[in-house]
């Protein structure tokens, strides 16, 4: 950062922490013990960034999970334009899903592209069998729960109770307005 920047207020955000992620398997047993289970699938979303770098950043992250998980990973556009990496566990094995994960993340990070990463996404399920999301946020360092509802909605009420549940856990998001809505997530809908 240079002093026109800090005149003018500019600051660059700290790098993230990926390392968090492994807190996620903890915060997966609290949820169990209220009746949540792990859907075994999670993602990480990024932005595309012009040329082919990136895309053979995400190959290498898919043959390195693709190596021996019995995991399964699949590419996808929102209809935002973002761009989502998914991995599905049929074992739901949370601490591997984490790991991979945090390949993915680090892989795009080793390679230059960490100002790209948005989030990553571990999908539960409801008692009731409604989707529920833990989203961490790169540029927060934080976690929060997402629930989404049919119709663009979501249940603010579940929201708030599982971050009492997950917040001795995980560092959870305490502005309320950073907990952004992310409609088509895969593993979500």
């Amino acid at each position: 950062m240079g002093i026109f920047d800090s005149l003018l207020g500019r600051s660059k955000p700290p790098p993230a922490d990926l390392d968090v992620l492994f807190a996620v398997p903890q915060a997966a047993l609290s949820l169990q013990t209220e009746g949540f289970t792990t859907s075994g699938s999670g993602s990480v979303c990024f932005r595309d960034v012009e040329g082919k770098a990136d895309d053979a950043v995400m190959a290498e992250a898919e043959q390195l999970i693709l190596a021996g998980t019995g995991a399964t990973v699949a590419r996808s556009e929102d209809r935002f334009g973002f761009h989502w990496l998914t991995v599905a566990r049929a074992d739901h094995d949370v601490s591997g899903l984490v790991t991979d994960l945090h390949a993915v993340n680090s892989s795009l990070v080793d390679a230059g592209f960490g100002s790209a990463l948005l989030c990553s996404t571990i999908g539960f399920a409801t008692p009731d069998g409604m989707p529920l999301g833990l989203v961490y946020l790169y540029k927060r360092g934080t976690f929060y729960p997402f629930a989404p509802l049919a119709g663009d909605k979501r249940d603010n009420a579940l929201e708030l109770q599982v971050r009492g549940v997950v917040g001795e856990d995980v560092p959870v998001e305490p502005d309320l307005t950073k907990w952004l809505a992310i409609w088509g997530a895969p593993g979500l809908t």
